[in-house]
């Protein structure tokens, strides 16, 4: 039996470019043709006239004072300003510190102090999120925070004014971006932490550009085709195989809403004549049980991505039957990775595309090894899924402990997923050696919960679980004891926790126990309570749902 470890092709160079240079490509390529379509704000551009924007708001960055290797963050839904602000950066060397839309106060507090940003561009509100009181609430514990750009104010159109009177005064966006390097850092974006604390990924240009470009080449796109991406910018699923997979190839964005929404997606697949669909299962399942997805002539899709968390099969067979995507790839990664390190092919059997997450990609490496010896297992046989190449992160922002706890001395980035490999190279992930939680495509780290619940004053212990869900894949539930005398519902749980940490972090279940199941040496033995839960919550056909 041959070694659990397989390699990419490499007949297909790597992009040796930074991100502008790479969009400047395309614009010289495919002047006229569309390149971004912002549906909830009547925004239409061509490759053109997007290079035009994204140069006035580099300039207005370089007006404000902004240089190579400045931090700034980003903490809005999907917008064009977002797609803008992305390249522009790109374009000055400036690093994008992406956030969350769902952070509340404690976590944009964090990640903006903990990237040193002097900048951040941001949406006044959205939904429940009122972000301009947040950052007034949080805004003195930020010292290296200078200017805030509120997108639905003038302060956008000012910054815009800026970069127009810059262009005779000052350096020009071209001088600028002469001295940059593929290999600098150009993103960061925030994981959950193990330790309570989130860890910020650091990805260059050769990092993320290149993902995008062989994501892109995996769903085989050119210039003729329109990419629907109802998933988040913030998230490397829409900035990565979203923006810059369309970069690369000359197909068009096409952002239908500036969140995910069901029937405004299937409406922007009809109208736009969208060839590839992007989502996490939950946002492909909610798509087939919208009351409108009969009536939407979806014909014109052939491919697209589903990836974030274990992909149901059904959900699969049902995308390809359902929805006219013959072509549809399932992609595996993490952030990290910047993000994919696997992805199904086209022409593979039905099987293996909807039953695995498929190959090792260009120019990656990847091994299956057993996490206590760290030794290469056979093939056939489980252990942790390791990857390494090209994509693998710079390490964690001013984080060299945590870097080197994940990246070991020969380069393998550590995913803490556990996989087995076929005789054919097929990868199935089968668990996590780790305890984090994938819900609905958001990773989450009980740690980093349990963290925050121990504030409760009712709380002696907690222990934070995922528990089956047939709908987001997987659910928090918090394990608590309590103090004698005192109660804990979810009810309470959830009034704790709201406005303070995101609301995919807060538990749906909550049970009161006097202890948790330990081993004799003391350690939580997390999956035993999995499985009393799964007995305790009724979530057995949730539990029995079958996923690559």
């Amino acid at each position: 039996m041959a070694l659990a470890h397989d390699a990419g092709r490499t007949d297909l160079p790597l992009l040796d470019e930074t991100i502008g240079a790479a969009l400047d490509r395309t614009v010289a390529a495919h002047p006229e043709r569309d390149a971004l379509v912002v549906r909830h704000q009547d925004v239409r551009l061509s490759w053109s006239e997007l290079a035009d924007e994204v140069d006035r708001v580099a300039r207005g960055f370089l007006a404000r004072g902004a240089r190579k290797g400045d931090r700034l963050g980003i903490w809005s839904p999907n917008h064009a300003e977002w797609v803008l602000t992305q390249l522009a950066t790109a374009r000055i060397g400036v690093v994008l510190v992406t956030l969350n839309p769902a952070y509340r106060t404690h976590e944009v507090a964090y990640a903006l102090k903990h990237a040193g940003c002097r900048f951040l561009v941001a949406a006044s509100s959205f939904k429940t999120s009122d972000y301009r009181s947040m950052v007034d609430e949080v805004r003195a514990d930020l010292p290296d925070l200078e200017q805030v750009i509120w997108l639905d104010t003038a302060d956008w159109a000012s910054l815009l004014a800026d970069g127009d009177g810059f262009g005779a005064a000052g350096v020009t966006v071209a001088e600028v971006e002469a001295g940059l390097s593929p290999d600098d850092a150009i993103n960061i974006q925030f994981t959950s932490g193990t330790t309570g604390f989130p860890k910020g990924a650091t990805l260059s240009h050769r990092n993320i550009l290149n993902n995008g470009w062989f994501v892109g080449e995996g769903c085989g796109y050119t210039e003729v085709d329109r990419v629907c991406i109802p998933v988040p910018l913030y998230h490397c699923f829409g900035m990565v195989m979203g923006v810059l997979g369309c970069v690369t190839h000359a197909a068009a964005m096409v952002f239908p809403a500036p969140a995910f929404e069901p029937a405004a997606t299937l409406l922007a697949v009809e109208e736009e004549r969208c060839t590839s669909l992007y989502g996490v299962p939950t946002m492909f399942i909610a798509e087939l049980g919208d009351p409108s997805f009969g009536a939407r002539d979806l014909s014109s899709l052939r491919t697209g991505i589903m990836a974030g968390s274990p992909c149901p099969v059904e959900v699969m067979k049902r995308c390809i039957g359902e929805m006219h995507m013959d072509e549809v790839t399932i992609c595996y990664g993490m952030t990290e990775t910047s993000p994919v390190s696997t992805q199904t092919a086209a022409d593979d059997d039905l099987d293996r595309r909807v039953g695995s997450v498929g190959r090792v990609h260009p120019h990656v490496e990847i091994q299956v090894v057993d996490p206590a010896s760290g030794e290469t297992v056979e093939r056939g046989e489980t252990g942790e899924l390791c990857t390494r190449g090209y994509s693998v992160m710079l390490g964690y922002w001013s984080d060299p402990d945590r870097t080197a706890e994940a990246i070991d001395g020969d380069g393998w980035m550590h995913t803490g997923d556990l996989a087995v490999m076929d005789d054919a190279g097929y990868v199935n992930i089968v668990g996590r050696s780790k305890d984090m939680v994938i819900r609905g495509g958001e990773n989450i780290y009980p740690r980093e919960v349990e963290e925050f619940l121990y504030g409760h004053p009712a709380v002696v212990d907690v222990q934070v679980i995922g528990v089956p869900d047939e709908r987001y894949g997987e659910e928090l539930m918090a394990w608590v004891t309590v103090k004698d005398g005192t109660s804990l519902t979810v009810d309470d749980v959830r009034e704790f926790c709201a406005g303070k940490i995101a609301h995919q972090k807060i538990p749906r279940y909550v049970h009161v126990t006097d202890a948790f199941p330990m081993t004799v040496t003391g350690k939580v033995q997390k999956y035993l309570m999995r499985d009393e839960a799964i007995q305790l919550l009724g979530l057995e056909a949730a539990a029995t749902t079958e996923t690559a």
